[in-house]
């Protein structure tokens, strides 16, 4: 099993403070999946340099699109899961995150699941953006298991690393935290064993052009 874990923030400056909040939720995701025994990579979006002004990756010619582009596309495509990671802007998903997800195409996405985690420095843990996040990442293809993460007053929860802070039960937020892991990895399995069989139809993905989605007439 190979997962993406896809960090929703850009900000790297303060106030408010601590700055790359959302790293620090990514980080624990990522020891989590590691006990899990699933492989990730971390998708972070200041390390990706997107094309000015917005074109997508499939609106290029074959082998004309930027390098980073098809290298985060690759990985996309060969992915298995998931894991999206994001703070609340105006009760939506965070604009960096969206931003970055639509340089690419569902066909990339489809047949895979998606964990939604969402956190914020106060009470709420971001709970709003993933109402807006279900929506999105259904239509993006990669179908969001029906367990959350949201992470209230993550500065208190999580340091740097990904540790939790003191005075946080370990055992507690492992367990909720695992609830979401284990749920997305078991759609994971089952999504990618369909695939590999081929003991299904699977249906033809988005490829082309919205008219693919009208009905006949």
């Amino acid at each position: 099993m190979r997962f993406l874990i896809f960090v929703g923030s850009e900000r790297d400056s303060t106030p408010p403070r601590p700055a790359r909040l959302g790293l620090r939720v990514a980080k624990a995701c990522e020891q989590r999946l590691a006990h899990n025994g699933v492989d990730f990579t971390t998708i972070d979006p200041l390390q990706i340099e997107l094309p000015s002004p917005f074109k997508p990756h499939f609106s290029y010619a074959r082998g004309r699109a930027p390098e980073q582009l098809d290298e985060l596309a690759d990985k996309i495509s060969h992915a298995d899961g998931y894991v999206m990671i994001s703070p609340e802007y105006n009760h939506s998903m965070s604009p960096a995150l969206a931003h970055l997800l639509n340089h690419f195409g569902s066909s990339l996405f489809s047949y895979k699941p998606s964990a939604i985690v969402t956190y914020s420095a106060g009470q709420w843990g971001g709970a709003r953006a993933a109402v807006n996040m279900r929506t999105y990442l259904s239509e993006l293809g990669c179908l969001p298991v029906s367990a959350m993460i949201h992470v209230p007053k993550a500065q208190d929860v999580f340091i740097e690393n990904g540790s939790y802070a003191d005075g946080n039960d370990q055992t507690h937020w492992n367990t909720y935290l695992d609830r979401t892991i284990k749920q997305l990895i078991w759609w994971g399995t089952a999504a990618k064993e369909q695939r590999q069989t081929g003991s299904a139809e699977t249906p033809e993905a988005f490829t082309k052009t919205p008219s693919q989605r009208n009905a006949p007439g």
